[in-house]
């Protein structure tokens, strides 16, 4: 009987890199417990507007939560290079909060900060339908996690300026939660 020693394997991800394109993403804190987005809203704002200053996009929707947020981003033509935006918003963000949190010996190995998760969930938007749910799933999203019973209660989200735009009526949202397929995986029974 023969044994299968395990291979480590590296982990192949492929990355979506059409320029102009639109995309859904989700960012993470490393501590999900941590509200310190939300705590230092300013501050982020800053990190965005200062990479944004250098490398535009322009944002679609977006909801800021206190472990997370979720976005809508379009890059400029010829533009596919959102790991560099997200690198710097990640970056401008950590310096600006004090050290303390907690780092793996990995991260203490490359000098990095323990703020945010390495990664982040990214999805290619393919039309005018898919933009719509995702920019739903994005203003439901404080409702979805118990931060809000409406939506217009929570201030961190671009779902104000689409009211202010006529784009969506204050009231919006209702029962939506449970009707939205998008921005996370959903489980097939």
């Amino acid at each position: 009987m023969s044994t299968a020693i395990p291979i480590k394997q590296m982990t192949n991800y492929r990355r979506s890199n059409i320029a102009g394109a639109s995309y859904f993403f989700t960012a993470n804190l490393a501590d999900r417990s941590s509200r310190v987005l939300t705590d230092h809203i300013a501050l982020l704002r800053n990190a965005f507007e200062y990479t944004r200053s250098r490398h535009p996009f322009c944002i679609g929707a977006i909801v800021v939560l206190p472990d997370h947020l979720h976005i809508i981003w379009t890059l400029p033509a010829g533009d596919s290079d959102f790991a560099l935006r997200w690198r710097l918003i990640k970056t401008v963000f950590s310096r600006s909060q004090p050290r303390g949190e907690h780092r793996s010996a990995s991260r203490e190995d490359k000098g990095e900060r323990g703020i945010w998760q390495r990664r982040y969930w990214e999805h290619l938007i393919r039309d005018e339908e898919d933009f719509a749910r995702h920019a739903d799933y994005i203003h439901i999203n404080p409702v979805k996690h118990g931060w809000a019973k409406q939506v217009a209660e929570w201030p961190h989200s671009s779902f104000h300026r689409h009211v202010r735009a006529g784009i969506l009526p204050r009231d919006w949202g209702g029962d939506a939660v449970e009707e939205l397929k998008c921005g996370e995986r959903v489980q097939v029974d």
